[in-house]
This record gives structure tokens, C-alpha cells and sequence, in this order.
């Protein structure tokens, strides 16, 4: 929903005018039917539908696409209350008709393979990377480290957590909790969910920058690392860092996973890192030897050969623009 609410916009270029224009490009191929019914569920400015993001996250796309359209027609017609008055096409859904359902699963399954599935390994290699760092401090220093972690995006004032927002609005967890979810798409303020019953969830901007979206572009640099280890083994190394598994590896550095692993081995023979195996999952982390030599290289260039996400980054900061009013959350 993020992202199509950035696809309409026509600001922050250099940040998202590639990926615009190719997710345009391939949207001509959908019926425009499906693409006005998604830009109407989806306006580039202003509140949209809560119904369009389901409480419980879903394993599949299909899953997600389902919990969508299952929403409870009076749930429906209120979370819709939020947009204008919807043209005429568009009105059957607020009664929940079949065919108008129907409809918003196929555009919502369209839009999906033409604006998102081409970068999405670019897109779980971010999430990956901003989860390795948000777990490395909570590990670390607890809760308190993780909130305050997001920093300057969040301010953690306990017991208050500050973000900066469109409207003054106070979110009361009453005991329930919150949801953190990490999303390239989200820039510059977070985003809540518009009934204050539901779960509480708050998205909070990834770090990027321009050319996050290409998918096999080498930008490995020398440094004194890479000269030491080799480019790829140099890039694994430093990801690593955080802590991560073969699989996030291999979509943070842009190899396969089979590769990855012979990475992790020669690693771990050299004692630079170390993996423990949990179920079905391998975690790696560094030994003090591999943190005590990413330290003295520390002054080189991050330059991984990540897929469509470039050097791995934690600027996480909002342009005064987008800072319009404090809440409390």
C-alpha cells in the first residue's frame, strides 16, 4: 500500500523516480480498471483503507490478498468512509459485491507482479539488513536499546514514544503492544493505522538512498578488506556483522545460497566468524577476531555488492519538511 502510494507522487526522485518509472511502465500491461481501483483505494496523499492491511501478517501473497478481501462488510464500508465519494465503479465495494472483490484481487495481484516483484530481493535484503540491527540491539541493551535504536525517525521518552506526524494524535497501547514494521516505502514520518481498536502498528522508514532498486549492479570498491579477503568474501564479512543466515547472505551480498555457504565456510575456518545452527537455520555471527579486524578497517568505504540496495545503511533521518507535528505513540 506504501508503495503505491509513493508510485503516484512525483517528489523524492532521486529516491524513487527509477523504480516509478518502470512499476508505470509495467502497469500498462493491467487492465486500467485495476490500476484506478488501486489508485483510488490508494491515494499519493492522505489516509487510506485500514482494511487493506490486515491485522495478522500472511506467509503467502495469496494468503494476504484473501484476508483482504474476507474484511467484514460493515468493517468495510467504515474503513472506506476515510476516501472522497468513490466514482461509480467503485461503490458495489463498499456493499462488499463479488465481482468488485474479485476485481480488487486480480488488481492487487497485478500490481503486485508489476511494481513489486521485480524488486523485491531488493526490498527483503533492506528488511533483513534493518531487522539484523534492530535484533543486534535488543539483544544488546534490551528494549530500551531497541526503541532507542530508531532513532532520529522515533524517539524513545520512556514511557513515551515521539514521532514526528501529519496530525496531533495520541496511540495508547492499553497493555497490547506494538507492532514495529520496517518499510522502504515509508519516508520521512511513520505510519499508523487509522482506528485507534485495532492492534497497534507503527511502519518506520529503511534506510536508503538512490539506487536501491538495481538488481545486479557491482558496487564493490577496493578497501583494504576487500584486497584481504576478496570482494565477495569482504562483503559477507561486514553483513555478517549484525548477525544474519545463509539466506539473508546471500540476498544482502547478491550471490546464491549454495555460494553464500562457501563464503560462511572459508570464514569460519579462518575463524572470523562463528555458526550455530538452530532447527533448519544457521545463524552467523563474529568471533572477536572477525570484529577486531572489521574495527581496524573500519575507516574503509561499506561498499557491498548487495542487490538494488547498494552500501548498507543506518540513515534513518527526516527532512524538516516532513516534520510537521509531534505525537506520542
Amino acid at each position: 500500500m506504501l508503495s503505491a502510494s509513493q508510485l503516484w507522487r512525483t517528489e523524492r526522485r532521486a529516491m524513487f523516480g527509477h523504480w516509478r518509472t518502470e512499476a508505470r511502465a509495467h502497469l500498462r500491461s493491467l487492465p486500467a480498471s485495476h490500476v484506478g481501483l488501486v489508485r483510488y483505494l490508494v491515494p499519493s496523499m492522505g489516509d487510506f483503507p485500514d482494511f487493506l492491511t490486515p491485522p495478522r501478517a500472511a506467509p503467502t501473497l495469496a494468503e494476504g490478498v484473501d484476508a483482504v478481501l474476507s474484511t467484514p462488510r460493515r468493517r468495510m464500508r467504515q474503513d472506506l468512509a476515510v476516501l472522497p465519494d468513490p466514482p461509480g465503479w467503485a461503490r458495489p465495494l463498499a456493499d462488499a459485491d463479488r465481482t468488485v472483490l474479485s476485481t480488487l484481487g486480480d488488481a492487487l495481484h497485478g500490481y503486485y507482479r508489476a511494481a513489486l516483484a521485480p524488486v523485491w530481493p531488493q526490498l527483503q535484503a533492506r528488511v533483513d539488513a534493518d531487522r539484523a540491527l534492530r535484533g543486534r540491539a535488543l539483544l544488546d541493551h534490551g528494549v530500551d536499546g531497541l526503541l532507542r535504536s530508531l532513532r532520529p525517525t522515533l524517539r524513545w521518552s520512556p514511557p513515551v514514544l515521539e514521532a514526528d506526524y501529519p496530525v496531533d494524535r495520541d496511540l495508547h497501547l492499553a497493555g497490547r503492544g506494538l507492532l514495529l514494521v520496517p518499510s522502504l516505502f515509508c519516508h520521512g514520518t511513520p505510519v499508523t493505522l487509522i482506528d485507534p481498536d485495532l492492534r497497534p502498528v507503527l511502519v518506520y522508514p529503511v534506510g536508503k538512498e538512490p539506487g536501491w532498486w538495481r538488481s545486479s549492479a557491482d558496487r564493490t570498491a577496493p578497501d583494504s578488506l576487500a584486497r584481504l579477503l576478496g570482494p565477495s568474501r569482504a562483503a559477507a564479512l561486514r553483513v555478517i556483522e549484525y548477525g544474519c543466515t545463509t539466506g539473508e547472505l546471500a540476498r544482502r551480498i547478491g550471490v546464491t545460497a549454495p555460494t553464500a555457504s562457501q563464503h560462511t565456510a572459508v570464514l569460519r575456518d579462518a575463524e572470523l566468524i562463528v555458526s550455530t545452527r538452530h532447527r533448519n537455520t544457521v545463524l552467523h555471527t563474529l568471533t572477536p577476531l572477525g570484529a577486531t579486524l572489521l574495527a581496524s578497517v573500519s575507516k574503509d568505504p561499506v561498499t557491498l555488492r548487495t542487490p538494488g540496495a547498494g552500501p548498507l545503511s543506518s540513515d534513518f533521518s527526516a527532512s524538516p519538511k516532513d516534520m510537521v507535528r509531534r505525537s506520542q505513540c
